[in-house]
């Protein structure tokens, strides 16, 4: 599952995110309403507690990224783009 949690801290944090456009991502992610749905590295549940979450992330600029991502309207849509490192983080 993908259960994520927005932190405050980037010392906290599991993995830095940026918020990019489609183009340059290198996820694109769906948002999802419920846990049962989340899966996978591009399904995302979001939670606001952080004791449930999978991963904690933190949104940052562009050079202090470790991935950039851009949410999209659709399952089909959702995926990574390009090979990366955290390939599987996100769907323990």
């Amino acid at each position: 599952m993908a259960r994520i949690y927005q932190t405050p801290s980037m010392g906290e944090a599991h993995v830095r995110v940026n918020l990019s456009e489609r183009g340059t991502a290198d996820l694109l992610v769906h948002r999802v309403s419920s846990w049962g749905l989340a899966r996978g590295d591009a399904l995302w549940f979001i939670t606001k507690d952080k004791q449930v979450a999978d991963v904690w992330l933190y949104f940052t600029s562009p050079g202090m990224a470790e991935v950039r991502i851009c949410f999209v309207d659709s399952y089909g849509e959702a995926g990574w783009q390009t090979p990366h490192r955290l390939q599987g983080r996100f769907g323990r």
